[in-house]
């Protein structure tokens, strides 16, 4: 299932590049998308460990940088 969220404080194509490369490693996750021009977050992943890889993926984009935040 795919599923798009907002995203806060991200600064610049390179920072989604790395934070969309980072996520796309995350166990359970498909496919990931993040649109710098959108601020937005695209995952493609099972229901059930949803909530996990949302929870990776936001230690992800505050890894890369540290105000970034999915919001869900």
């Amino acid at each position: 299932m795919k599923k798009k969220f907002k995203m806060e404080n991200l600064d610049c194509a390179n920072c989604a590049a790395k934070m969309e490369a980072a996520i796309n490693k995350i166990p359970g996750v498909k496919s990931a998308t993040v649109a710098f021009m959108t601020q937005k977050l695209v995952i493609e992943s099972d229901e059930e460990d949803l909530t996990e890889i949302l929870t990776q993926a936001q230690l992800c984009c505050q890894a890369v940088d540290e105000e970034a935040k999915i919001i869900f």
